[in-house]
């Protein structure tokens, strides 16, 4: 991480609100993309939600307030691989590094637990974060998933294999 960065931390129950915030900013970039609390109950307490399962969350605080960017990966044992969850930065600090900087945290956690591959889930909309994912190494798995929420929500699966044993 560059020193012009601002620093990454864990995750608090406390960043409830800022943390919905990022996210809820996140989807109004797109259409019909919507934020809706109810369909987002591990945001009432997120450092909790992400200990719960064996995982962890990190966030970056904006220096004017606020959170700067969030990602979150949680252990999938039986598939010896790790989820990213909660992927976000704010407009400002995208192309700064922020993102590749909490990407190396999720990376550096999977492999200190010996984990073969991460994974994750994508609003099919999020084209930019795609980009993103496939820059890490992320490849696209066929198919979609729907979630049946509030904005008619289609999702990509990514997967990325790591040094790690065989999944």
């Amino acid at each position: 991480m560059t020193s012009s960065l601002p620093p990454l931390r864990a995750a608090r129950d406390d960043d409830s609100e800022p943390l919905a915030a990022l996210v809820a900013a996140s989807f109004a970039e797109y259409p019909g993309c919507h934020f809706d609390w109810s369909e987002f109950p591990e945001l009432r307490r997120p450092a909790s939600h992400f200990a719960a399962r064996n995982g962890r969350l990190w966030v970056v605080d904006a220096p004017n307030g606020g959170i700067a960017g969030s990602l979150g990966v949680i252990p999938v044992p039986e598939q010896n691989a790790v989820e990213l969850f909660k992927v976000y930065v704010a407009p400002a600090w995208r192309g700064a590094g922020l993102a590749q900087a909490l990407f190396a945290e999720a990376l550096a956690f999977a492999e200190a637990g010996g984990f073969g591959e991460m994974m994750l889930w994508s609003d099919t909309r999020f084209v930019r974060g795609h980009r993103f994912y496939e820059k890490l190494g992320f490849v696209r798995w066929p198919g979609e998933r729907y979630l049946g929420d509030i904005s008619f929500t289609w999702e990509y699966h990514f997967r990325k294999p790591l040094a790690g044993p065989p999944a």
